[in-house]
């Protein structure tokens, strides 16, 4: 018989009552409440502590706190991963984040989920469902990203944006919920805003 973390972990629905789970949010907690009151200047006691909680990093990453998390362990990110103020994964699934990945303040990644019909949400059933962010992409702030959401690299998803469905590579997509609104070509690289060129 599965545990409830191993539900958790293979997108089944699960009970995150018992007292694995608690521990484990818990120890998150301990970890994340000295992480956000170091010193600004302790930046390598930070990436110590990143590096210990995180499923996995690359060598090169920054994120300003306060940072909140569920686990920790079920968050990947890769080289030069930037996350400014208020990061927010709720991680009870796997959340890969890919290469040069930049998030603006206030963002917040989902992979938990509740069952829409009262009864079966109220008894406590739960789920959880992974978050995939290619390579290069660039999340606006305020942004809300839902659980077993895909976004292909290159991509941009414009500030205030709830990412409902899978977004494909090499788009600017906006909104809420957010959709996509260009694609992104060669052209847009003598850009640095809208029609302002380099």
């Amino acid at each position: 018989m599965k545990t409830a973390k191993e539900k958790m972990i293979a997108g089944e629905p699960y009970r995150a009552d018992g007292r694995e789970l608690f521990d484990e949010r818990q120890k998150a907690k301990e970890v994340l409440m000295e992480y956000n009151n170091l010193a600004p200047a302790c930046i390598k006691d930070r990436a110590r502590i990143i590096k210990n909680l995180f499923g996995k990093t690359g060598k090169a990453f920054w994120i300003e706190p306060p940072f909140r998390c569920d686990y920790g362990y079920n968050i990947e990110i890769g080289e030069n991963f930037y996350a400014n103020f208020n990061l927010t994964i709720l991680d009870c699934a796997l959340v890969a984040i890919g290469d040069n990945v930049m998030f603006g303040p206030n963002v917040s990644l989902f992979t938990a989920g509740h069952p829409i019909h009262a009864e079966p949400r109220v008894a406590g059933w739960e789920y959880a469902l992974p978050i995939h962010i290619g390579d290069n992409c660039w999340i606006g702030g305020n942004t809300v990203i839902n659980a077993g959401i895909t976004i292909g690299e290159n991509t941009v998803i414009g500030s205030g944006s709830v990412v409902t469905k899978s977004i494909p590579a090499n788009v600017v997509a906006v909104g809420n919920p957010c959709r996509v609104i260009k694609t992104i070509t060669e052209e847009d690289k003598a850009y640095y805003y809208k029609d302002r060129k380099f």
